[in-house]
């Protein structure tokens, strides 16, 4: 009696499928933290940035991040002043993953919030829906290297020719997927006028934040250096001073019809082999 090949093809589909639903990851250990000059004096935890980004802020004034309302509690944010530095380590090492959405491989998040433009009434309250002029309100007016290391020993500084500032754009939406990076393209668009609803269509779903592509890494002589996973980030704030709420790994998750088509091609094969093979036997 023939042996139905699908019994042993499930083990092997179900790996293919949960290989493919995926969990944001987030810095798990703080490895160094140096001050800086200039930093705010009330944001001193360093391991406030470890674990998920601020999805809530708490206490009495506290509420849902979004980017109209950015995180701002001393759990919630660290600072580094100029001259400082911030080093964490991913117990999942971030891979450099074309697959990724953007080609994007990992975020930073930070403090800054889109300043609301509406006046108010005579009890506070917004007059018709909040807006913003497309600024922010506390921003890092300054500049930021961000360095990479599969082991903490060496380090590659990514481009900045490429690399956004960190704790300037985007803003942070609790409501959003930490582990899907903004798109490039939305960038130098502006974004005056836009209602909370609006700029969240825009992130299309992302939680925001600075996102970096490991492909930019280069060594110390500029030439670029294909890393194939790191494990470790450190941001360094060259002037101003940057606070800084998390990090989270972009994860690659392909279009349901990819996986879906993955499947019934490796079902369709399977079956059809064990068909003709029986009937082979049966004569």
């Amino acid at each position: 009696m023939l042996r139905n090949p699908f019994r042993s093809l499930v083990p092997a589909l179900a790996g293919l499928l949960s290989s493919h639903v995926l969990v944001a990851q987030y810095a798990t250990g703080l490895v160094e933290f140096q001050p800086g000059s200039g930093r705010s004096p009330a944001l001193t935890n360093a391991t406030a940035v470890l674990g998920e980004p601020s999805r809530i802020t708490p206490g009495d004034f506290g509420g849902p991040v979004d980017p109209f309302s950015p995180p701002y509690a001393p759990e919630q944010l660290v600072s580094i002043g100029t001259g400082g530095s911030l080093t964490v380590r991913f117990d999942v090492p971030i891979r450099d993953n074309p697959l990724n959405p953007h080609g994007l491989d990992f975020s930073v998040f930070g403090s800054g919030g889109f300043l609301v433009t509406n006046d108010f009434d005579a009890n506070f309250n917004y007059i018709g829906t909040p807006a913003t002029d497309g600024t922010l309100f506390n921003p890092n007016s300054g500049s930021t290297r961000v360095r990479v290391s599969p082991d903490g020993t060496t380090w590659y500084t990514l481009d900045p020719a490429l690399a956004p500032t960190v704790d300037d754009r985007f803003p942070t939406d609790g409501s959003g997927d930490f582990g899907t990076p903004i798109p490039p393209s939305l960038r130098p668009q502006p974004m005056g006028g836009l209602t909370l609803s609006q700029v969240r269509a825009l992130y299309g779903g992302s939680g925001g934040g600075a996102a970096f592509d490991l492909a930019w890494a280069r060594d110390d002589n500029g030439a670029s250096v294909s890393l194939g996973s790191i494990q470790f980030v450190r941001i360094e704030v060259l002037t101003g001073r940057a606070e800084i709420d998390g990090f989270a790994a972009v994860t690659a998750v392909p279009e349901p019809g990819a996986v879906h088509l993955m499947v019934l091609g490796a079902l369709a094969g399977t079956g059809w082999a064990w068909k003709r093979r029986n009937a082979t036997q049966a004569h």
